[in-house]
């Protein structure tokens, strides 16, 4: 099917994609059409040439790194001898001497609190508005509708024995977060406010207030009997909710209802990892809804509880401090995009000649563009903003070294410039989730000094990186045994002390990767508080309910503290994150073999054949144990390449992985039995575009340009689009679910 296009300049634009510029984002923004064309089409035409020069560059270096391991494969690997290689390469980048990064206009969010963040598919209207209203929660929902306490979560009415132990739980956690004077607030039976300070009525009769009298941050109601109380702890807020008439509130001593925790300080809107758009008709609905967030104007109707409902971007929250003098707080998570890479190419623009035009790039001027409905200058100022401070959050993912982050730099440089912005009005964040960004992290942070906003670790991905680049030197040790490894514990505690030092600490986020087991929160409760420790300003979740209970460990932990703490520790890792995590084939078994592939199998189809049928770019997929994993394509990376590397070094013979695909695609049809949307891999195995697209990945994997993904399962993708004439996906369970 032929695509309509629209011919301006030099550009020739999907008329979906050219209708929705023009009637939909530029009106309102002081931009004329002929104006944004022009621009669009010199940024476009300047830098796809500079653009595809890095790509090649990544291809050459890679060429250069398999030779070196080939032609020492049956030799232990001399770490000096590899330092040495690389860096006369330029794989390897010379370190310049110290600076700390000067970037201003920060809002306090990605400055100063340090909170979780959300990363939510904006294909999806309705979780992307889940994901920015997800900036405060309820803790006792939370709680009670997860797996933190022990016992099955009651379905149907209301257990008053779990409800119970909710209220329990949360009043240690305000004992330690938020502590009195004297007693507890167990024994709380009234609050007051009497000269701006907080006055607790304790069973006995006796009077108390807070032992840290400055966390008292204001209320609602009556000064005599407050409807809701409010603290500030370590940056974050927390609200305690008192109604007597409430069904919670009239059986409690304080007639407290519920506390609410401020939770997901800040959101990523992906239009990368978590989507699965292969045309300009998918990429426009994703941009609409980026541009409905900015105007905020952005709604979603569903079904809950047998009712209909309406979903909008909540308001801010309004509070009188200590005083008595009004005041609001952001009603919503402040929003970042998320860019597309240097690599990927959409034939939604074609350049001179037919080319079709770096998507990289046309996200940056399409976003951008957009995001202008959100600056005061070019916005009803009756709305409230994204960013107080005036900004444009990028996060820019996959870049390679600090060449590749200087051209995203000049990128923006240009979007801003076109766009008649501030120079650094649009910010960066950079995603320290490749192998070469991660030994040369220094150098790609200077390259920004002057716009960066975040760096943040994507284990995922970089492990996907690692295996890839490394894939000539030998078989990969087993694929969960990635974590317990020298270079990605070198990886996770070098990218905060890097972050540290080049002066992020206080002025910009530095952040964690994603807790992958939305189910599980109680292990969330347990262990990703390592995150904060280890001195990270923010965390990735994947839901709202894990947002808020993962902004207990913030209340927990001091990150100001941990960073001071950790300012200068020292970051030569350099040999640690250069090991490489092979394996010494003669110690696995046939048992190890079949386990790894058919973990691994299970996991690639289970989400592969979502995002090629549905269109669903991620989702929880049960694992071959049937716990529910958070899947997106960084997942697929990691897996695909594994299998590529192992049949690669003839661990296994590709009769056999395709042996295991077919009994896994088994395994995974019945895991989806009841999805009347899904289609059955296994009826005909060579029909089924999901199941050829799951090999394909596998197959070529050694072949795909670091290992990534996207170029496979968009091709796939958009055969089963013709073959079924789907229309444009809604995006799919996604992390906000």
């Amino acid at each position: 099917m032929t695509m309509r296009r629209v011919r301006r300049r030099r550009l020739k634009v999907a008329t979906v994609l050219f209708d929705f510029i023009n009637d939909e984002v530029l009106p309102g923004i002081n931009l004329s059409e002929s104006a944004f064309w022009t621009e669009f089409d010199a940024i476009l035409h300047r830098l796809a040439p500079e653009n595809r020069a890095l790509l090649a560059r990544r291809t050459q270096l890679q060429a250069q790194i398999d030779a070196w391991h080939h032609d020492r494969r049956h030799q232990p690997l001399n770490i000096a001898a590899y330092k040495a290689f690389l860096g006369e390469i330029g794989y390897l980048e010379r370190e310049g001497g110290e600076f700390s990064v000067d970037t201003d206009q920060l809002d306090p969010e990605m400055s100063t609190i340090a909170g979780p963040q959300l990363v939510v598919p904006v294909m999806n209207a309705r979780f992307a508005l889940n994901a920015a209203n997800a900036r405060w929660g309820s803790l006792y929902d939370a709680i009670y509708g997860s797996d933190v306490l022990p016992g099955a979560v009651p379905r149907g009415g209301y257990d008053p024995a779990r409800g119970a132990a909710v209220i329990a739980f949360v009043r240690a956690f305000l004992d330690k977060s938020i502590p009195l004077t004297v007693g507890s607030y167990n024994d709380a039976r009234a609050f007051e406010i009497k000269d701006g300070q907080l006055r607790v009525t304790l069973a006995d009769g006796s009077r108390t207030t807070l032992s840290d009298t400055r966390k008292f941050a204001g209320y609602l109601g009556a000064a005599t009997s407050p409807a809701s109380i409010l603290f500030v702890n370590h940056g974050l807020h927390i609200e305690i909710c008192v109604n007597r008439e409430h069904p919670i509130g009239r059986n409690d001593a304080a007639g407290v209802c519920d506390v609410i925790l401020e939770s997901a300080v800040t959101t990523i809107m992906d239009l990368e990892d978590s989507i699965a758009a292969v045309d300009a008709e998918d990429k426009t609905a994703a941009y609409r809804n980026w541009l409905g967030l900015m105007k905020g104007t952005l709604s979603a109707q569903f079904e809950k509880g047998g009712r209909r409902m309406t979903r909008h971007l909540d308001k801010d929250r309004h509070y009188l401090g200590p005083a008595g003098v009004p005041f609001l707080l952001p009603g919503r998570s402040l929003m970042l995009v998320r860019n597309v890479g240097h690599m990927p190419t959409t034939d939604s623009i074609l350049l001179d000649g037919d080319i079709p035009a770096p998507e990289g790039i046309v996200d940056a001027m399409i976003t951008s563009v957009i995001a202008l409905h959100n600056l005061s200058h070019r916005r009803d100022n009756s709305r409230r903003p994204n960013s107080a401070m005036e900004s444009i959050y990028i996060v820019k993912p996959k870049m390679h070294g600090s060449e590749e982050v200087a051209f995203a730099d000049s990128l923006f440089d240009r979007v801003e410039d076109a766009l008649q912005l501030k120079r650094h009005t649009i910010k960066i964040g950079i995603m320290d989730e490749e192998r070469r960004t991660s030994l040369n992290l220094k150098e790609c942070i200077r390259a920004a000094r002057h716009r960066i906003a975040f760096i943040n670790t994507g284990f995922l991905d970089r492990t996907g990186d690692e295996i890839h680049t490394s894939m000539e030197a030998g078989p990969m040790i087993r694929k969960n045994d990635m974590k317990n490894t020298r270079w990605i514990k070198a990886y996770e505690d070098r990218s905060v002390r890097i972050g540290l030092r080049c002066g992020l600490g206080g002025r910009a986020q530095i952040g964690k990767g994603m807790w992958a087991m939305p189910d599980r929160m109680a292990d969330m409760l347990a262990q990703k508080i390592a995150h904060p420790q280890a001195g990270a300003s923010t965390a990735w979740v994947p839901s709202p309910t894990a947002a808020t209970l993962h902004a207990m460990h913030y209340h927990e932990v001091d990150v100001g503290a941990q960073q001071a703490a950790l300012k200068n520790a020292p970051c030569d890792m350099q040999d640690d994150l250069l090991s490489l995590p092979l394996i010494d084939r003669n110690i696995l078994l046939e048992s190890d073999i079949r386990q790894e592939l058919e973990n691994n199998i299970q996991g690639i189809l289970g989400y592969v054949v979502r995002w090629i049928d549905q269109g669903i770019g991620c989702s929880k997929v049960p694992d071959i144990n049937g716990v529910a994993l958070m899947e997106d394509r960084a997942t697929l990376r990691i897996s695909s390449q594994h299998i590529a590397n192992w049949l690669r070094h003839n661990i296994c013979t590709q009769e056999q992985v395709l042996a295991t695909a077919k009994k896994m695609a088994k395994v995974v049809d019945g895991q989806n039995a009841d999805d009347k949307n899904y289609h059955p891999m296994s009826v005909d195995f060579d029909g089924s575009i999901a199941f050829r697209a799951a090999c394909s990945l596998i197959f070529d994997g050694c072949t795909q340009p670091s290992g990534y993904t996207e170029l496979i399962l968009h091709r796939f993708r958009a055969m089963a689009k013709i073959a079924r004439k789907q229309p444009a996906p809604g995006g799919g369970a996604a992390r906000t679910v």
